[in-house]
């Protein structure tokens, strides 16, 4: 229930003029704005790693001789360990609160990745990968909390999906930089070290987001929730830069929370969360099958069309052969680009639900176009990336944007993190048993017949959505 001096009462309370007329809307401090620039991070580092990774697989199969279980292990390794962090250390913000999760994971992947730059074998870079991943997949749960929890809920969806969209700018980001990196280094001895570099890339930039996190402040929400009403009052002053106010209704939900206060896996597979629980984590798991799949092997499938005049089994071919996948790949990541940008702007017009059922059904249609132009003996490439982009714009028009969106709205603060983390991991199940599994089922069924089982689990995504929908559109985080 809403109070009136309720912590989501005092974010969405609009000011006046002088003469009494209210602005149009509630404004954002200093320190919301940062809340929100800091917990873009980690999707950016995501996108950028992740697809980065992707460029660098031919170079560290070449260096590590790797075979197509290796590959498959060193794809799926990130992926796993986002899984892992999203279901294991996603949960621990709702026991030891928001920011010290938001901290830890960032110092977490700082060592990750200096750690896989210096990788001596395929064991090591394997493991760093995972340890890079459960820092990732922390922080899918508890960046939207904190974004979420701090801001009006008139543009919760638009600031959550905006922050969310630094993943595809990673995505391109990462990939244009591996393609210089490569460009660069083409006439290197040491050539196939490139990849090391793309893991110290974002060194610099995690230690400076490390710093910047221990200036925020804790969730109010989440204090309230854990029955610290002072606490929470102090923290809502510096998020809201407001020194008078007083938090009302405190004592309800302290005794509400007190009743339910254990982190049990099974509420989420109970009564009315059940509903909830299937609503965010089967699309997420759908959609990861076909996004993650496509984002990380486009470079192969490119560099197979555009490259097929250098077989040479040398160094400078092989760098040649990536530089054309990472060029072709930074292309198709406009879609990506464009995707999450519409999604800004429609899901607090359209709601969720209505932008997931349709961008579903749009990446079954970009894949089966795309699918037409790998058949046969010969890929038709302006087809082929006519299906990628029309993939890659649905995605993030669509599932991509808002099953992230959904996994942090429709459960309580309560368990919301185990909830958001729970749905999260559903997804990287997905993106796992995909990355580990392409390579050889890409090798095996081709092209076209791999593509077309997409097409359907991105069909069955949109039946799922609309059968358990849930739209939080327009609602605040106390009242969900």
């Amino acid at each position: 229930m809403k109070h009136k001096h309720s912590v989501q009462a005092y974010i969405e309370d609009v000011p006046v003029w002088d003469d009494g007329s209210p602005l149009a809307g509630p404004p954002l401090s200093s320190m919301q704005w940062l809340v929100w620039s800091l917990a873009t991070a980690g999707k950016f580092f995501e996108g950028m790693i992740v697809f980065m990774q992707g460029v660098g697989l031919p170079l560290i199969t070449r260096q590590f001789s790797l075979t197509d279980f290796d590959k498959g292990l060193v794809t799926a390794a990130t992926l796993a360990g986002i899984l892992v962090g999203a279901l294991l250390l996603g949960g621990l913000a709702d026991r030891l609160g928001r920011k010290p999760v938001f901290i830890g994971e960032m110092v977490l992947l700082l060592i990750a990745l200096l750690v896989a730059s210096a990788a001596p074998s395929k064991g090591v870079l394997i493991a760093s990968l995972f340890v890079i991943g459960l820092s990732l997949g922390a922080d899918y749960p508890t960046a939207h909390l904190v974004i979420s929890e701090s801001i009006p809920a008139s543009i919760r969806g638009r600031l959550v999906l905006g922050a969310f969209s630094f993943q595809a700018i990673g995505a391109v980001l990462g990939t244009a930089i591996a393609s210089i990196v490569l460009g660069s280094m083409a006439s290197s001895p040491d050539a196939l070290d490139a990849w090391r570099v793309f893991f110290l890339v974002p060194v610099v930039p995690v230690a400076a987001v490390i710093w910047g996190r221990l200036f925020l402040p804790e969730s109010s929400h989440w204090l309230v929730s854990r029955g610290l009403p002072e606490k929470a009052e102090k923290q809502l002053r510096k998020l809201l830069n407001r020194q008078n106010l007083t938090l009302a209704g405190v004592d309800r939900l302290e005794e509400i929370d007190a009743q339910q206060r254990s982190h049990d896996w099974t509420k989420l597979f109970r009564g009315k969360y059940l509903r909830s629980t299937i609503l965010t984590s089967v699309p997420w798991f759908l959609q990861d099958l076909s996004t993650y799949g496509i984002g990380i092997f486009t470079p192969v499938i490119i560099a197979t069309a555009f490259g097929a005049q250098s077989h040479e089994h040398t160094v400078s071919a092989l760098i040649h052969n990536d530089v054309i996948g990472a060029r072709g790949t930074a292309l198709i990541d406009v879609g990506f680009l464009v995707g999450i940008a519409v999604a800004i702007l429609l899901a607090d017009r359209w709601g969720r639900i209505p932008l997931q059922v349709t961008g579903f059904v749009g990446c079954a249609a970009g894949l089966f176009i795309a699918g037409l132009g790998g058949s046969g003996s010969t890929i038709n490439l302006p087809l082929v990336i006519a299906g990628f982009l029309l993939f890659q714009f649905m995605t993030n028009f669509g599932p991509n944007a808002t099953t992230y969106l959904l996994a942090g709205e429709v459960f309580p603060t309560k368990i919301r993190g185990l909830g958001a983390g729970f749905a999260a991991a559903s997804g990287k199940v997905g993106a796992v048993l995909t990355a580990f599994f392409f390579p050889t089922l890409l090798q095996v069924w081709g092209t076209e017949k791999l593509l077309m089982v997409l097409v359907v689990t991105s069909l069955l995504g949109a039946v799922v959505t609309w059968i358990y929908r849930i739209e939080p559109k327009g609602r605040d985080m106390e009242s969900i």
